[in-house]
């Protein structure tokens, strides 16, 4: 039996080489699972996502968005062609503006620091892209996130779908689907999450995919310079006093701050004190304050609490529970245990301190390879 599987193409090596494995075999994954069993190669549809560009002034077209600018069109177009699948490209510019970048704009004007890339794979690529897919009559669709998904079904015939890290753990990127959930889960598929990314450049070469020297998108996709730049551009910030504080030493003004949304915790580069360095420890919103320290050491934290935490089986597992935790996404696993504090609060205590704990980000929770779930740092 076939089953119809839309792919996220971006033009980029890893979501070129997830078409192909579904076109060509389906994957490691695929195969050996036994719902896929008769399904020896898929009906692959190819989808190339437009989202939204900064404009310049006056309406004219600014910088282009890196992940689905013209040139990644083109080479996601020749990639389809090569692999003989449909292409099509879904228009999502005003969703993204809507629920991204307003977002990630409102969010920093709150004083804390957000990460888009976690709410686009909810709501954008796994919120979004699953509707129109499924309303195409499409059985699963597939991306080229480096992450794996197990299926288990248990005595009663119950199906949970958990969430794992990837093959190439320097590759893993399952930090960043921490808010999906069962139902999504259940249509959503991960061809290379079971291949390293050497391996993935060497199926590349093996399709003859043109994508080997395509550049790959590390920051922030709708930012072409730097996020202070971005924020200048679009937020309206009040300066204030920069306070000195240490354990042991009275609070002291020692200078100004252009704005609050253009400091995070553990900053040390663009606060421009004389006699540093200095490191961003906190803010005072209420009074429009950056409080800052020279000791580093003052950064390391041995709690957080966390909100909108969001498991991925659906179920709140039995608290409190030893887990690992990262509180970025390339901080090294910690240590810690989970305890539910409030109905939407948990607090994460660590083993050993945590340097630079940020407010917005997100804090994920693992046992052993599974992704558990997470949440957002309060």
């Amino acid at each position: 039996m076939r089953k119809k599987v839309v792919v996220a193409m971006s033009g980029g090596l890893d979501s070129s080489v997830a078409a192909a494995l579904l076109k060509r075999a389906g994957g490691d994954e695929l195969r050996s699972s036994s719902r896929f069993a008769n399904a020896r190669v898929f009906d692959v549809i190819g989808v190339f996502m437009k989202f939204w560009s900064e404009p310049k002034k006056d309406g004219l077209i600014g910088a282009l968005n890196r992940c689905c600018s013209p040139e990644a069109e083109v080479r996601a177009r020749k990639v389809a062609k090569i692999l003989k699948i449909p292409f099509y490209v879904f228009d999502f510019e005003k969703e993204f503006k809507k629920r991204i970048v307003d977002y990630f704009l409102e969010e920093y004007k709150k004083g804390i620091t957000p990460n888009p890339c976690v709410v686009c794979n909810k709501e954008i690529k796994f919120g979004l892209l699953l509707g129109k897919a499924l309303a195409l009559d499409a059985d699963f669709i597939a991306t080229g996130h480096y992450a794996k998904k197990k299926k288990i079904e248990n005595r009663k015939q119950k199906i949970e779908y958990k969430l794992l890290q990837a093959k190439d753990k320097n590759k893993d990127q399952s930090y960043f689907l921490w808010m999906l959930n069962q139902k999504q889960l259940s249509r959503i598929l991960f061809p290379i999450g079971y291949y390293t990314r050497e391996e993935v450049e060497k199926l590349a070469k093996k399709f003859k995919l043109p994508v080997l020297k395509a550049r790959k998108s590390v920051e922030i996709c709708f930012i072409q310079t730097t996020i202070n730049d971005f924020l200048a551009r679009h937020l309206k910030q009040k300066p204030g006093q920069i306070i000195y504080s240490t354990p042991g030493v009275e609070y002291r003004v020692i200078g100004r701050h252009r704005g609050l949304a253009f400091y995070t915790i553990g900053q040390r580069k663009g606060i421009e004190l004389p006699g540093g360095p200095y490191y961003v420890l906190g803010k005072d919103l209420k009074k429009n304050i950056l409080i800052v320290t020279k000791n580093e050491k003052d950064l390391l934290k041995k709690e957080l609490i966390c909100k909108n935490v969001n498991w991925i089986s659906g179920k709140v597992p039995k608290l409190p529970q030893k887990v690992k935790v990262k509180i970025r996404y390339r901080h090294e696993l910690a240590r810690a245990a989970i305890y539910k504090i409030l109905n939407t609060k948990y607090k994460i205590l660590f083993s050993s301190p945590q340097r630079a704990i940020t407010p917005g980000q997100s804090v994920v929770f693992y046992k052993g390879q599974q992704l558990l779930g997470g949440g957002i740092i309060c």
